[in-house]
């Protein structure tokens, strides 16, 4: 059963965190089908690694996602808001999966903190709960508003010959935007500057933090 079927203990949910969290870092689950491009072009040495560096990112950036939403179910005051953040977190799930099965393809690794970023989001994503339901939405709307502008930038960099990168980019920009507008039709209340500052420092981390471990 899920959350939303039924009633359940503060130790209940966190049991069922801790599972969403070994699932999360774990390399292999049924997913949506990895978004491909007709024909795709040959990549260069260059090429493979620069694409390999985003997607390494983005990888990362998944698995925070995952910590967030969960840190903010644990805390969720209404059981619809858990509902719809444990949903967002399967389709993020799904993202990580495409971005892992990319690096496969590409030859290479996700980064080797990812347990680190996973536990400092559900700790970002819990206090973030904790500051009320309507501010825990809009912190769901400016994490999709930075992870879409993120995304956009990556289609930017992306060698223009790496359609498979590229298409899995696009489906996912395409999910954290409507992630974001759904958050924001719920009543959420976006964070105020510094916090949205503070929001894309500790991005900026990871992403340092990714492309090198």
């Amino acid at each position: 059963m899920t959350d939303s079927v039924r009633h359940y203990s503060s130790a209940d949910r966190l049991i069922q965190r801790f599972a969403d969290g070994l699932r999360a870092l774990s390399p292999a689950e049924e997913a949506r089908p990895l978004p491909v491009a007709a024909a795709p072009g040959p990549l260069s040495e260059e090429e493979r690694k620069a694409a390999a560096d985003l997607m390494r990112i983005n990888h990362a950036g998944e698995v925070a996602a995952q910590g967030l939403y969960h840190g903010q179910a644990l805390v969720a005051r209404e059981p619809e808001l858990r509902r719809h953040l444990l949903e967002a977190a399967r389709e993020e799930r799904d993202h990580l999966q495409w971005c892992a099965e990319r690096l496969r393809q590409l030859q290479d690794h996700p980064s080797r903190l990812s347990p680190f970023w996973y536990a400092g989001s559900v700790a970002i994503g819990a206090l973030a709960g904790l500051s009320g339901d309507r501010k825990s939405l809009g912190f769901v709307a400016e994490t999709e508003r930075q992870v879409s502008a993120h995304l956009q930038d990556h289609l930017r960099r992306l060698p223009e010959s790496d359609r498979a990168s590229r298409a899995v980019v696009q489906a996912m920009k395409a999910d954290e935007e409507r992630h974001g507008a759904e958050a924001l039709a719920a009543g959420g209340a976006l964070p105020p500057a510094p916090v949205r500052g503070l929001m894309r420092a500790v991005a900026g981390v990871m992403k340092f933090g990714a492309t090198r471990f």
